[in-house]
């Protein structure tokens, strides 16, 4: 027993700092009501969602759903991973689809994109690998890299000069090299010029490219498959990756790829062997929603312009701006005024949450705004205002 308390003890100590420094995280209890946040009896915007299309909310798009949802796949479990009895017909159609859509022979579903980061570079990475990672990628992806047996350097966020001096420096030495990146980078909203990594990768032998597509996928591109689409090079990336969970409305994650690596993938990822799958019905309206991604560039458009006015009105306060996207960081500094300056916004009807360490680095402590299509000129207006 005082071994226990002890461990608590150290436990807690641990906790009081965390506090201390305003980096303590607690889970908020809230109501949801489509766009809006209800806490506290006080009804506020809702912009820390990653509902960027606006679709999760969308109950027409959810009835329709429902009306043409066949009795074979309203199933609301797997009970099983998909190399027993939980490969149903509907995961076979959803990555066809996926395929057709991105022009690739291959793509597989994943149960989250922690699963899909987790696991892929651990199965493909060696020992006689090199990945090369930008400073700034996402928790998952680090995790992934840490898992595998590869050496790993991390370039400086968006330096490619850097990256390109590592490559030429290094591709002899190695069977094969992993750059790894995102498109649209989770906390400062910047865009990956894909294309160039694209010339890089095709300048040295050896060398593949992996993109998650996280936050691009739905809500860039003419057709909405992601930054990839937008600067033509979807066909050039060997692991096009992305989730489900955020413009998409929905849960899992993908990755398009050759026949050959989703072959290698089932047969040596382990965090998709050793997992129970997505239940059906879910699968079912992910392929429900991507089959009418096309079709939304209004949404995508009103993104777009929502985004370079509350960007502007950032850099109009006289922060530093990074972002090109529809995540738009306001950078405060230190949590503890971080914290006070998200209670702030609150109070005058705009849920924003605030960001801090380990989540970004030390220092830049930060409101991430994270908009969607269904928020009015109106509304975005008065958010400009208040910043």
């Amino acid at each position: 027993m005082e071994t226990m308390v002890s461990s608590d003890n150290l436990y807690s100590r641990t906790l009081d700092a965390l506090d201390e420094a305003g980096n303590l995280r607690t889970l908020s209890q809230a109501e949801h009501q489509g766009k809006w946040i209800w806490k506290e009896g006080k009804r506020m915007l809702n912009l820390s969602s990653n509902d960027y299309l606006g679709l999760a909310a969308d109950t027409a798009l959810r009835d329709e759903f429902m009306r043409t949802l066949s009795e074979r796949d309203f199933l609301f479990s797997s009970s099983s991973s998909r190399l027993l009895t939980g490969n149903f017909t509907v995961y076979d159609e959803l990555e066809q689809m996926l395929a057709e859509l991105f022009g690739a022979s291959g793509a597989l579903v994943f149960s989250s994109g922690y699963h899909m980061n987790t696991g892929i570079l651990p199965a493909v990475a060696d020992a006689h690998t090199l990945i090369l990672a930008d400073k700034l990628v996402h928790a998952s992806l680090i995790d992934g890299i840490r898992l595998s047996a590869a050496r790993c350097i991390r370039y400086r966020h968006q330096d490619y000069g850097q990256l390109e001096a590592l490559l030429a420096k290094s591709y002899k030495d190695y069977e094969r090299i992993i750059i790894v990146t995102e498109s649209i980078f989770s906390m400062d909203g910047d865009v990956a010029p894909l294309d160039r990594l694209v010339d890089l990768k095709k300048r040295y032998p050896g060398v593949m490219l992996y993109v998650d597509e996280a936050h691009g996928i739905g809500v860039r591109g003419r057709s909405g498959l992601g930054v990839a689409e937008e600067q033509g090079c979807l066909k050039d990336i060997d692991f096009l990756c992305g989730t489900f969970g955020k413009a998409l409305a929905s849960v899992g994650a993908y990755v398009v790829c050759s026949e050959v690596m989703r072959s290698f993938l089932v047969n040596r990822m382990r965090t998709f062997i050793f997992t129970t799958a997505l239940p059906p019905l879910n699968v079912a309206w992910t392929k429900f929603i991507l089959s009418r991604l096309g079709g939304w560039n209004d949404r995508r458009e009103r993104l777009a312009e929502a985004a370079l006015r509350v960007q502007a009105a950032v850099r109009g306060a006289g922060r530093e701006c990074p972002s090109s996207s529809h995540i738009v960081p306001f950078i405060v500094g230190e949590s503890n005024q971080t914290i006070l300056k998200a209670e702030d916004m609150q109070r005058k009807g705009f849920y924003v949450l605030p960001v801090r360490p380990p989540t970004v680095p030390e220092g830049t402590s930060r409101l991430r705004i994270s908009l969607t299509a269904a928020v009015t000129e109106e509304e975005v207006d008065s958010l400009c205002r208040e910043l």
